[in-house]
């Protein structure tokens, strides 16, 4: 194995494949892999968490 060859798993797809600095689809193992990946973003299907009241950063009274 080269240097700069590591063992991962598809975040899609879950299959192994040997990351390389030169693989055009990383983080995932195939062109498909990646177009799935964009499509479940472009669907909303991936979100970023809002934050609530907990998580939020202190203000002041005045500044409320």
């Amino acid at each position: 194995m080269e240097e700069n060859t590591v063992r991962a798993h598809c975040p899609v797809c879950k299959a192994p494949f040997l990351w390389r600095s030169d693989s055009p689809w990383r983080p995932f193992c195939s062109e498909r892999c990646r177009l799935i990946d964009l499509g479940a973003w472009l669907d909303e299907g991936y979100r970023i968490a809002e934050e609530t009241e907990s998580s939020a950063p202190f203000l002041h009274p005045e500044e409320q």
